[in-house]
């Protein structure tokens, strides 16, 4: 059985920095590719970094590149998600998710099989 869980969320001012972790079981994160979305009140879940396990190819929206960062521990299973220079159309809740192919979804569409519950980052002054 796979299970995800995320965690690392809060609430940040402007400008401030958060990591969100993912641990996840039952499957290792370097044969499946992983991924972090977020859906915030009334808006579709979007991809916001995705990372390949077939060749560690990552994708990020032009929304967060260049301030997020996925990556990934071998050795304790968890994917981190580092985020940057937050913004306050950011807050959102964070999910973390992975697939049972090796390789992403095209634009790092929410085409994962396994989810976790997610974590809630707000960004507020």
């Amino acid at each position: 059985q796979v299970q995800v869980v995320e965690s690392g969320g809060g609430s940040v001012q402007p400008g401030g920095s958060l990591r969100l972790s993912c641990a996840i079981s039952g499957i290792s994160v370097d044969r499946h590719a992983v991924g972090w979305f977020r859906q915030g009140p009334g808006k579709e879940r979007e991809g916001v970094a995705c990372l390949s396990a077939e060749d560690e190819t990552t994708y990020y929206p032009d929304s967060v590149k260049d301030r997020f960062s996925i990556f990934r521990d071998y050795a304790s299973n968890v994917v981190y998600l580092q985020m940057n220079g937050l913004k306050f159309e950011d807050s959102a809740t964070y999910y973390c998710a992975a697939r049972a192919a090796a390789y992403s979804s095209s634009w790092c569409q929410p085409l994962y099989d396994w989810w976790g519950q997610g974590t809630q980052v707000t960004v507020s002054s």
